[in-house]
């Protein structure tokens, strides 16, 4: 038999305001999903782990991230599929980027350049 904890709490206490709408949307789902399986404080520490994960790329000991891919493989199935279908940034070096202008400008005659006098 698991334990259970009390549910009697307030999910929302935990919002913050200066999170963008899709983090918490994420977080509060991840809270009300596992809500009564873990005490109010771990749940929150693993829910904040968890989207730090998401959408910073953070990483932790193996252990807890092995926990939280279990507990949030369901809840992040959307938002994992979308962000599939999303317009991925790619980061160019600034001597990659000016290495490709100057062969832009070798293979394109008609390109203006500024002459020195």
């Amino acid at each position: 038999m698991s334990k259970t904890y009390p549910t009697n709490w307030d999910i929302e206490k935990y919002r913050d305001d200066t999170e963008p709408e899709h983090h918490w949307e994420l977080r509060s789902e991840f809270m009300r999903v596992h809500k009564g399986n873990f005490s109010e404080e771990y749940l929150v520490a693993l829910a904040k782990s968890f989207t730090n994960i998401e959408f910073m790329g953070c990483s932790y000991p193996n252990a807890l991230m092995v926990k939280i891919a279990e507990l949030s493989k369901d809840v992040a199935k959307q938002y994992r599929e979308t962000k599939k279908t999303k317009l991925q940034r790619t980061f160019v070096s600034a001597s990659n980027a000016a290495e490709n202008k100057i062969k832009k400008r070798k293979s394109d005659p008609g390109t203006y350049t500024a002459h020195r006098r």
